[in-house]
């Protein structure tokens, strides 16, 4: 059967307002070059920031707060740098070739301690305490007492110890002092009757140090003073370097973990920059959504309908609602804003009978109806009245329009 069509009306194939392919990648292609943007860059950022790692004295970090620096060192001479992450690790890697770096001691448990120092005292090698307090020197060096430094000056070495020597004075500030009655035992950096580095011969031959200040193992301080000097030949004595980072599981197993942190330091490193990125994102969107490039383009409809039609649909609507009043107002209006027209009266003044008024029966040859009832008159009693209006007002325009 074939599909005839009436002249003016739309084609069927071609009234679909479902956006085809072409639309739909118009539409998309910005979103999508966004999102592309945006991967590129987290990916750039990840790349960038891959071998990093913000723990603090990380052997594997570049950060401020890291030891990057000290390890790339080691490495040169010969040390080779392991890091390890959990008490039966530490325990399994000492041996007397072996210098064992106990980042944060205090965060271990009692259980732990004795794990270590039992393995530590068979060893014969070095153990490296960074920064040990109390509860953790009553396991791992007992007899040596510790109190929080008095001031973070540089302090010469004023100790017989080789190391300390060749280093000369360093950056041993802060962090904790020391001192014990055990005899033997090398005092080295005093601030008063305390010393900043203690070397503990071991029975078996080896020896434990005591540092109590980190400054000289971080990235940010290593070229100051003698700081590397002392870090090279205190963690650099063995040609192995265990480097023992307490995992998260272990310190909160000690029931020590970080409390007095506040929320602005539990929050990831780089999250301001990422607050940053995403900002700056959604300001390119609104500005990418809200842009205007060209004139307005007209939209091509589905269906076209005629003016005649859609009069007679709504005049429809308007007998079907018994709505005389709103559509003797709509041809009043009407009529009285194209009289204006024509009389150039102005638009502010159309709707204005001491105005319009005496401007449209001047221009009436003979004598004038009653123009105040037609052209500002009240409701109609009845659709025969309705028609009556809408001839009367036709007529008039007409005459206004032929004078």
């Amino acid at each position: 059967m074939t599909t005839t069509r009436t002249p003016g009306t739309a084609d069927p194939r071609r009234t679909s307002t479902a956006p085809d392919a072409t639309t739909v990648w118009r539409r998309a292609r910005g979103f999508l070059l966004a999102l592309a943007v945006l991967i590129a860059t987290g990916v750039a950022i990840a790349a960038f920031n891959s071998g990093k790692n913000h723990a603090a004295l990380d052997p594997r970090s570049t950060d401020a707060a890291g030891s990057r620096a000290l390890a790339e060192l080691l490495g040169e001479r010969g040390v080779t740098t392991r890091v390890v992450t959990s008490t039966r690790e530490a325990a399994r890697a000492a041996g007397p070739d072996t210098t064992l770096l106990v980042t944060s001691p205090e965060l271990l448990s009692p259980d732990r301690l004795s794990t270590l120092k039992a393995a530590t005292d068979r060893s014969g090698g070095r153990t490296v305490l960074v920064e040990p307090d109390s509860s953790s020197l009553a396991t791992l060096a007992p007899g040596v007492r510790t109190r929080p430094a008095r001031s973070d000056e540089v302090r010469a070495p004023a100790c017989t110890l080789p190391a300390a020597v060749t280093a000369g004075p360093a950056a041993t500030g802060g962090g904790n002092r020391y001192t014990t009655d055990t005899p033997g035992v090398t005092a080295c950096y005093p601030d008063g009757d305390e010393a900043t580095l203690l070397l503990l011969p071991a029975p078996s031959g080896g020896d434990t140090v005591l540092l109590g200040s980190a400054g000289i193992l971080l990235n940010e301080t290593l070229a100051e003073e003698g700081n590397a000097s002392l870090a090279l030949h205190t963690v650099g004595t063995r040609p192995q370097l265990v480097w023992y980072l307490p995992s998260l599981a272990e310190a909160a197993e000690s029931g020590r973990p970080d409390e007095d942190k506040s929320l602005f330091q539990l929050i990831p490193a780089g999250w301001g920059w990422a607050v940053f990125q995403l900002a700056l994102a959604a300001a390119v969107a609104a500005l990418w959504r809200g842009r205007r490039l060209g004139p307005l383009v007209t939209e091509r409809l589905p269906v076209v309908v005629r003016a005649s039609e859609a009069t007679e649909g709504r005049a429809r609507l308007y007998r079907k609602a018994g709505a005389r009043d709103r559509a003797a107002t709509v041809l009043r209006a009407a009529t009285r804003e194209r009289l204006a027209a024509l009389l150039g009266v102005p638009a502010a003044q159309t709707h204005d009978p001491a105005v319009l008024l005496p401007a449209v029966s001047a221009k009436l040859p003979g004598p004038a109806p009653e123009l105040t009832t037609l052209l500002f008159g009240g409701t109609p009693a009845d659709d025969a009245a309705l028609v009556a209006l809408a001839d009367h007002l036709d007529a008039l325009e007409r005459e206004v329009r032929t004078s």
